[in-house]
């Protein structure tokens, strides 16, 4: 995943793409950039790795300009300089290329272009998106261009010696917010990420729209279309961070929505479990659980909490067992609110399942009488393939699948909607084969149309393709 943040004002513009950046820390922690220009020094640019330390600790250089940009990356190092027929630019992206190789085979076989590669031998991303910009008249047509040519979703800023240029995925699948101030505009990720800055928000982009800023004002280049909106479902459910807003539509007001709707159906089912505390898997399992106990009435309770200043998220580090072994180092545990007790946990989600297998694990060793579990979303049947946050090589990696194959091999693929849903006979195996693994006295999944209905967009303006496997 990834998050980015560009600021064009009439004064120094360092301050605003420093903190606004930082701002991003949330949506990895692998490596962190900027890029700014002045007319004086131009393009000025730094990257480090923060796999060991914060991206604030990292930037001590003597960096001017009233353009900037920057980006928090789990994967390339961002931004990009590039020097072509277009002038000089630099590049950040967030999303996922998924046919880079053919079209890096593409350019290598027409012409002697030779492109930036990352240790892993893996192409960077933002270059390859630089050159397929180059190839156009001006970098707007250059950006569609790119953006048809490209399998995946790629949402960027441009950096050059008179603007900064955004432009959102065609799909609009992942946000950006413009901001406004005094003294110019910003682009981010996240809507909350200028609030501090002063600025306040101008607009959403619309999916394809392509925007430029200066410090004196704002031109669309692309006006995009709103009818193609198939924003990522899952950012209100785990990535966004509380405070951001998409489509105006809250994360965290939407999470204590989307545990209501999770009560809601266990009264309505009769299946609301006879438990001393709700209590939510820390951080983004907490809301959800806020509004579970608001609308059953049952205490909200932390019986652990997690330890944050070493690892934010326990999906970052590249290592599966070094994720496993952050996830189980956090977790301290409050006995008095957990020996001899019943508990419901909400969490966002479950992926693969060992984490929570080892949450399971931690609670009975210390005292547990039940553990009771409801996820915040579907069961999770695909890997994505719109935007870059999972490391499934297979979708059997998926706690879901896996048990649905182990049921009906490759025919299961026919029955994943029935086995997604509460109400048939197959959905309800398989939440008993998910029981039965992680050691759970009761589980249940937020339905498809509960979660539709926390966010408040309709279906189709929403991609929901790792629960429906709709395009």
């Amino acid at each position: 995943m990834g998050g980015f943040f560009g600021a064009a004002v009439t004064g120094s513009c360092v301050d605003d793409v420093f903190f606004g950046t930082d701002y991003h820390s949330h949506l990895g922690t692998r490596r962190g950039g900027m890029a700014v220009y002045s007319p004086e020094k131009g393009f000025q640019r730094s990257i480090h790795s923060i796999e060991n330390s914060p991206f604030r600790t990292k930037f001590e250089e003597d960096m001017k300009g009233s353009l900037g940009i920057g980006c928090i990356s789990d994967t390339d190092p961002q931004p990009i300089l590039l020097r072509s027929n277009l002038g000089s630019y630099a590049v950040c992206n967030v999303g996922i290329i998924n046919n880079a190789e053919e079209l890096c085979s593409e350019f290598l076989s027409s012409s002697h272009a030779s492109f930036e590669t990352m240790t892993s031998g893996k192409l960077n991303s933002s270059a390859l998106i630089g050159a397929l910009i180059a190839q156009k008249s001006s970098i707007s047509e250059g950006i569609k261009y790119a953006q048809e040519r490209i399998e995946g979703t790629v949402s960027l800023l441009v950096l050059t010696d008179n603007g900064i240029i955004a432009a959102r995925d065609k799909y609009g699948r992942l946000p950006i917010i413009v901001g406004r101030r005094d003294d110019g505009y910003c682009f981010s990720s996240e809507s909350f990420a200028f609030q501090k800055l002063g600025f306040e928000t101008c607009r959403e982009l619309a999916p394809g729209e392509i925007v430029k800023i200066n410090p004196k004002g704002i031109e669309t280049l692309n006006a995009g279309n709103p009818e193609n909106l198939k924003i990522c479902a899952f950012m209100w459910t785990y990535y966004g961070y509380p405070n951001s807003v998409y489509e105006n539509i809250n994360v965290e007001a939407m999470r204590t929505r989307n545990g209501e709707i999770m009560a809601q159906f266990d009264i309505d089912h009769n299946t609301l479990p006879d438990v001393d505390y709700v209590c939510g898997v820390p951080d983004s399992g907490i809301p959800h659980a806020i509004g579970y106990a608001n609308r059953s009435g049952i205490p909200f309770a932390r019986p652990f909490i997690k330890y944050t200043p070493t690892w934010p998220r326990s999906f970052m580090p590249q290592s599966q067992a070094m994720r496993n072994k952050v996830a189980k180092m956090k977790l301290i545990p409050v006995h008095e609110l957990i020996e001899g007790k019943k508990l419901l946990f909400v969490d966002d989600s479950i992926v693969r399942g060992t984490q929570l297998r080892e949450t399971v694990e931690f609670l009975y060793a210390n005292g547990a009488k039940e553990v009771h579990m409801r996820s915040a979303c579907p069961p999770i049947m695909y890997g994505c393939k719109y935007l870059n946050f999972s490391r499934s090589t297979s979708e059997l990696d998926l706690i879901a699948r896996r048990i649905i194959d182990e049921f009906l091999g490759a025919e299961g693929v026919k029955y994943i909607m029935e086995y997604s849903s509460p109400e048939t006979e197959r959905g309800k195996r398989l939440r008993a084969e998910i029981c039965r693994r992680l050691k759970l006295t009761s589980l249940e999944f937020q339905s498809l149309d509960g979660e539709v209905k926390a966010i408040g967009l309709p279906c189709d303006k929403l991609c929901t393709y790792c629960w429906s496997g709709r395009e």
